[in-house]
């Protein structure tokens, strides 16, 4: 491991705080490094500028946040990035001042909002006057270039536009290539939110025990993210006993009972926006662990720990998924959605389905150092009473995987 390997760098940093004598994470390189890489990926489309909504690119492109979650499904908040230069900012009505010291933000304005819930029948007035307030800084600073992308347009927004000449771009590719390779900072912020969602884990691992439910399991995930600075779950999988089999049940008021298999996905978004995504099965004693348990255990590890191999540098996502660790057929067809993904701050390009997935769902991408990837595994027989998830989060190095995710396997099921 070299000096230069962002994984290195990232074990070096003595953590998050005011220190004079140690090197610290360095934010305001962290926001220029991504909105440069933003912005380069602009470039070479021809793009003059983008118009984000999506809040996980608004916080990749300046570091700015504001009511995340409400702002996924409500369109409140934009950001303009020109190919070139500072951001223009259009905030939530009294947010302006959230984003004061931002050096990524040139200026900040108020939102013109035209979704329903606030324009409601005004709405063809609404989306006219914000079209303007685009068309206006887009001559401003984007000279006669008219190519301009989008992660989110409605239909009326993107009608308008279209008549006034403007060619309507997908914003949403450069922004994950973009956000595919991490700097050094990133990986240290990443690994940061890795270490309070391992606190959660570890304090389930010590508290699970009969009568407790599913809920009250999900809780203490929550509870240790949300008291150590991170923001929100993405999704709320967690089950027990026969509700593992198949997966993606959310959590619920089951009462875990002994000799149970207790299985997770955390989906954590942490500190600083990055993303924590991280599957484990516990054992819920006093009772041993069956031998079917053990055996399910067993080739979900086999599988996790043969694919995490195939995490390097140039492998691209067809090859991963000829490589990739075969299904016996028995569980095939409760096979988990993919073999691998990226991750950063949420779930991202790229992502490796199946072999027998890829005519549906694959596409050409390639591993390069600085990706941070997600290697999946369940293992469920079709019609069984119980399945084994597990997720490991690794870095691609410069010749082959660094393993960011620490947290032991259950020693109980023979992990």
């Amino acid at each position: 491991m070299s000096e230069r390997d962002p994984y290195y760098v990232a074990k070096k940093l003595p953590g998050f705080g005011n220190k004079d004598h140690e090197g610290q994470v360095d934010m305001a390189r962290m926001r220029a490094y991504r909105l440069g890489r933003l912005q380069a990926q602009l470039r070479r489309r021809d793009y003059a500028a983008a118009v984000l909504y999506d809040p996980v690119n608004i916080r990749y492109a300046t570091g700015s946040r504001n009511m995340a979650v409400w702002t996924l499904h409500n369109a409140a908040r934009y950001l303009f990035v020109p190919a070139e230069g500072k951001t223009v900012l259009f905030d939530y009505h009294g947010s302006r001042h959230l984003s004061d010291g931002l050096e990524t933000i040139g200026e900040v304005r108020p939102a013109r909002s035209w979704y329903f819930y606030t324009a409601g029948n005004n709405l063809p007035a609404r989306v006219q006057a914000w079209a303007k307030d685009i068309a206006d800084l887009f001559r401003e600073r984007c000279g006669a270039n008219k190519r301009i992308a989008f992660d989110h347009i409605d239909p009326a927004g993107l009608k308008t536009l279209e008549a006034q000449g403007y060619q309507i771009l997908d914003a949403q590719e450069p922004c994950e290539t973009a956000r595919a390779v991490k700097s050094a900072d990133e990986i240290a912020c990443m690994s940061h939110a890795i270490a309070v969602c391992e606190a959660g884990m570890a304090q389930l691992r010590e508290t699970l025990k009969p009568g407790m439910t599913e809920n009250e399991c999900w809780a203490i995930l929550n509870d240790a993210n949300i008291r150590m600075g991170g923001e929100w779950n993405e999704t709320r999988l967690l089950a027990s006993g026969g509700r593992i089999n198949p997966w993606f049940k959310e959590c619920g008021e089951k009462i875990v009972r002994p000799g149970d298999l207790v299985a997770f996905d955390t989906d954590m978004i942490g500190l600083f926006g990055y993303c924590a995504d991280i599957s484990r099965t516990f054992l819920c004693g006093p009772n041993r662990a069956s031998d079917e348990q053990r055996k399910l255990y067993g080739l979900a590890m086999e599988q996790i720990l043969y694919n995490i191999e195939l995490a390097k540098p140039g492998v691209s996502m067809r090859e991963f998924a000829e490589k990739a660790w075969r299904i016996p057929d028995r569980y095939a067809a409760n096979r988990y959605s993919g073999v691998a993904h990226g991750v950063g701050l949420c779930d991202e390009w790229p992502r490796v389905p199946h072999l027998v997935d890829f005519p549906r769902s694959g596409y050409d991408a390639t591993l390069e150092p600085g990706m941070t990837f997600c290697v999946e595994s369940y293992i469920g027989e079709e019609g069984g009473t119980e399945g084994v998830k597990l997720e490991q989060q690794v870095l691609v190095g410069e010749s082959g995987y660094q393993i960011l995710s620490t947290f032991p396997f259950e020693e109980a099921l023979g992990g």
